[in-house]
């Protein structure tokens, strides 16, 4: 997911007011940058549909270490990655964080994404977990009114309840194909509803890569407080899986980051859903998993009640 990046892969936005605006979408809105919904849902396209080469990743190698040292090492080359980047690119005044509580919030919300979607990956099929962990952009829909301001008529909570019910479809709670992990993922969603939120409310107060930096710098912080304890030496091979997790994953999630600054949550969350594609594409070639027909109900239900926000919106 997503992880959801979002991030989510995981920048700030400024958490003034605006006051009220004539009929139309004022730029004021969206931060300092004007609306430009479609450029927004282009780079969130495209980082979604980026994250489940991340996320086969961590599939892979969770099965040979513990889902902590996973997301330990997911954070860790983020952050050596893109702060090589920003020590090139930046002045170090550049740097300074801005709103850090805020930002602090977000990067809570993507480290309990992550740790809750790479658990799950490891006992569920990558389209499974991904289906419940899309339960977060419709929660950020129903939420955005309350958090945010922004409007959500009742298509939009109609939406919402066709997508919960494609939940409860996937997880199938009380049947024999429930597995306690669908717990983990589901979890997940929920955390990365508040990231995705947390991201929208930053959008436009600094660089999108200074964000994006300081996600990875909480995570790691609190990460490597606890990793000794799970640790396992790894191999050659074992490291360069790492580092090219941790690149994917800072990438996805800055292009995230971007749309944010262009287009509104409830626009952007169904787009969410594109991540479906590639992710029941690599669980189908490299491990094998194609979901069985209940699982395609639920996604399909899922799905649908975002694209019904899209279709509704426009």
């Amino acid at each position: 997911m997503s992880y959801p990046p979002r991030a989510p892969n995981y920048p700030p936005r400024a958490p003034t007011t605006p006051p009220p605006a004539p009929p139309g979408p004022p730029a004021t809105a969206l931060g300092s940058r004007p609306p430009r919904p479609w450029l927004g849902i282009a780079l969130m396209a495209a980082g979604v549909m980026t994250l489940p080469l991340m996320d086969g990743l961590a599939k892979s190698l969770s099965e040979q270490y513990h889902v902590v040292q996973v997301t330990w090492a997911r954070y860790l080359f983020h952050f050596l990655l893109l702060g090589a980047l920003l020590l090139w690119r930046l002045r170090p005044r550049d740097l300074i964080p801005r709103h850090l509580g805020m930002q602090t919030l977000r990067s809570a919300c993507l480290l309990l994404t992550t740790l809750g979607y790479f658990g799950a990956l490891a006992y569920l099929p990558m389209a499974n977990a991904l289906a419940l962990v899309f339960i977060g952009p419709l929660a950020s829909t129903a939420l955005a009114p309350l958090i945010l301001g922004e409007r959500a008529g009742p298509r939009r909570w109609i939406a919402v309840a066709i997508g919960f019910a494609g939940t409860l479809v996937v997880i199938r709670p009380g049947v024999g194909a429930f597995h306690w992990a669908s717990l983990l993922a589901l979890g997940a969603g929920l955390s990365y509803a508040f990231y995705q939120l947390t991201t929208r409310r930053l959008a436009g107060s600094g660089r999108p890569s200074v964000t994006l930096l300081y996600t990875a710098v909480f995570g790691l912080a609190v990460l490597s407080l606890i990793v000794p304890a799970t640790w396992r030496a790894p191999d050659p091979a074992g490291w360069a899986l790492m580092v090219l997790m941790g690149a994917i994953g800072a990438f996805a999630h800055f292009l995230i980051i971007r749309a944010f600054e262009y287009a509104a949550a409830p626009i952007l969350a169904p787009v969410s859903y594109m991540e479906m594609v590639s992710a029941v594409l690599i669980g189908w070639l490299i491990f094998g998993d194609f979901p069985d027909p209940s699982t395609w109900l639920g996604i399909g239900l899922i799905t649908g009640s975002g694209l019904l926000i899209l279709v509704w919106d426009r």
